[in-house]
């Protein structure tokens, strides 16, 4: 069992000794009542977390340094804790004793409340109708929505296509909103959007009131549904941060076309 750290008290105890000579032991014993609560307490959670998380295994048990209640908040699109007493900023996640992701689960539930904002009919659409349909938050120059481009043109070549339901987000980058509003502007939007995040925009920026006023009401949504990065996706009713490969490679075998039987065998 680690040893509650004991010099703080002992300086306390010294302090009050020496202020009030009369009352120094009963100072004294107060401070060791505290401390043998607080190891009473520390051996009672440790055996609770023993028995409710028995598949788990720890070491170095001992207090944490945040104190009181616990409050959480969304911040850019995840869960946040925050302990006012002790004033500390939790960047974690909450298990319960069966091993459910309370902070998944909470992220969803704001996501999913926000997600109602987005109508789906103002979105720039990209990909054949019927094919599985995913809402993408992007940036024309961010590196990370380019490398999610290249990902749609492989699968696509695959045979493993998908409808995107774009909306721009243009208050990172500096040329975002003008490039976006060149691909809106564009009489093929399609290979507008292709050129422009493979950097390979010809001649001067189009513009148009009709992108230009697309372009702010995006930001608006952004703002609204919380978006603070991209590229952003809903996949599945799930909010998904950042350029994540496996997630997208998972929800493209879930909606993978039947093989029937047969199908792929040559003679």
């Amino acid at each position: 069992m680690p040893r509650v750290p004991t010099i703080s008290l002992a300086m306390l105890s010294l302090l009050a000794g020496a202020a009030h000579p009369a009352g120094g032991d009963t100072a004294r014993r107060a401070i060791v009542a505290q401390r043998e609560t607080l190891t009473q307490a520390m051996e009672a959670a440790e055996k609770q977390l023993h028995q409710s998380f028995a598949n788990l295994s720890f070491e170095e048990f001992g207090p944490s340094p945040v104190k009181g209640a616990l409050f959480q908040a969304m911040a850019g699109g995840r869960m946040i804790y925050y302990a006012p007493e002790s004033e500390h900023l939790l960047f974690a996640s909450i298990y319960d004793r069966n091993g459910v992701n309370l902070t998944a689960l909470a992220q969803e539930q704001v996501a999913s409340r926000r997600l109602k904002a987005i109508d789906p009919a103002k979105a720039l659409a990209i990909g054949p109708v019927g094919a599985p349909t995913v809402i993408e938050f992007t940036d024309p120059d961010c590196p990370y929505c380019r490398a999610l481009e290249r990902f749609w043109d492989t699968k696509a070549a695959e045979g493993k296509k998908v409808r995107r339901l774009v909306f721009f987000v243009s208050g990172i980058h500096p040329q975002a909103a003008a490039k976006a509003e060149h691909i809106l502007c564009s009489p093929d939007k399609e290979a507008a959007l292709r050129a422009a995040y493979a950097g390979e925009i010809a001649g001067p920026l189009r513009q148009c009131p009709e992108g230009h006023s697309k372009v702010a009401a995006d930001a608006a949504l952004v703002a609204q549904v919380g978006v603070s990065g991209t590229p952003t996706l809903i996949v599945d009713g799930k909010l998904v941060s950042g350029f994540q490969q496996a997630e997208l490679e998972a929800f493209l075998d879930r909606h993978a076309a039947p093989t029937s039987p047969g199908q792929g065998e040559h003679r």
